[in-house]
């Protein structure tokens, strides 16, 4: 089974877009994820929809922030991007009248749930701002992360 690193990828972006001293292209952000533009355009396209992220056309332009990075949480990405699997599938449904089967699938599917829902409140406590700043906290001493920008 392919893993899903749709928000991987978003979060690097969306710090990278931080970071930048102006818009980022499709085509930029593309080369930074080693992925197609289109790709990163369909990533973004539910970030913008809930006002994360603004994009203009033309020359000079490309995705900006909509908002700080503080204001973002994993959670809210997360839900952007279309609420990804979070876990393997780890049910098995090769025999589905087997008593055994459905018994070990029960117990599963209710583990993986209740492992979901923690998981999902730990992303509901964790701003981008947060993991940008822990990245910063990483760098050699004396080398820049590029520049932040301001935001209204």
């Amino acid at each position: 089974m392919r893993t899903d690193s749709r928000l991987s990828r978003v979060l690097h972006a969306l710090i990278h877009m931080d970071r930048a001293e102006g818009p980022l292209t499709s085509e930029d952000i593309a080369s930074l994820l080693g992925t197609n533009p289109v790709v990163v355009r369909r990533l973004l396209a539910g970030l913008r929809d809930c006002g994360y992220v603004q994009s203009e056309k033309g020359h000079g332009g490309g995705w900006e922030l909509g908002v700080e990075l503080d204001s973002i949480t994993l959670l809210d990405v997360y839900r952007a991007v279309g609420e990804p699997p979070i876990f393997s599938d780890l049910i098995s449904e090769d025999h589905p009248e087997c008593l055994i089967e459905r018994s070990v699938n029960a117990h599963l599917s209710a583990t993986l749930g209740e492992a979901q829902k923690v998981l999902l409140e730990k992303f509901a406590s964790v701003s981008l701002g947060m993991l940008a700043r822990d990245f910063e906290g990483k760098l050699p001493k004396g080398k820049g992360a590029g520049k932040r920008r301001g935001r209204a």
